[in-house]
Formats: structure tokens, sequence, C-alpha cells
């Protein structure tokens, strides 16, 4: 996502985007790259990489907690492109068979 726009999506003060964007770039969630419009300069924009795509489904499981629990839960939700429904976090075990929360055990090694 581009520089401008986030900022404008967020309106928060440059400095303090410029901070936070740069932190998740040292923390390998964000790569930074340039873009060039037309007869622009080069400007700065974001992209998830795939350490910041795979936090995406903390954020899908943390959503269907908030979902499963609150009748005010916010009208947000994930879709693949290709369909309608939305998509789920599930657990599973190393053959596929799906793993209700109340049957996990912690194991320390």
């Amino acid at each position: 996502m581009r520089f401008a726009d986030m900022q404008a999506d967020i309106g928060v003060p440059r400095s303090i985007l410029t901070s936070r964007l740069s932190k998740l770039v040292e923390a390998g969630l964000l790569e930074r790259f340039e873009y060039r419009e037309d007869g622009a300069r080069a400007r700065q924009a974001y992209r998830l990489t795939e350490r910041g795509r795979q936090l995406g489904v903390v954020f899908l499981a943390m959503k269907q907690w908030w979902d499963d629990g609150d009748d005010q839960a916010p009208t947000v939700e994930f879709v693949p492109k290709s369909a309608e429904e939305p998509v789920k976090v599930i657990i599973t075990d190393s053959s596929g068979q799906e793993i209700e929360l109340a049957d996990l055990r912690v194991r320390l090694d």
C-alpha cells in the first residue's frame, strides 16, 4: 500500500507512520519498495512479506473469537476472491483432522 494512502486512511502524523512502518520492516512483516507513476517522482509503498501474510491467520482467529462472543461485532468479513462465504480458522492435526480447542493439551519437550 502506498504511504500517502495509508496516511490519509489512518490520519496519523507522517513522522509517527514512518516510525511504525520502519519497525514493521525491521521485524520482517513488511517490505518497502519504490513505485513511480507516469511523470511523477519515485514514492514509497509497502507490502506484506510472507511472514506478514502468515500473521493474517492470527488476525482471522482473533476476529472469529470476537464474532463468536459479541452480538455487536464489527461487520468485517474475510472472503476468498473466488467465493462469497467468509473464511474461518480451524485447527487440524497432522492428518488434517479438525481438532476442537477443548481437546488440545500443552506438551513441553
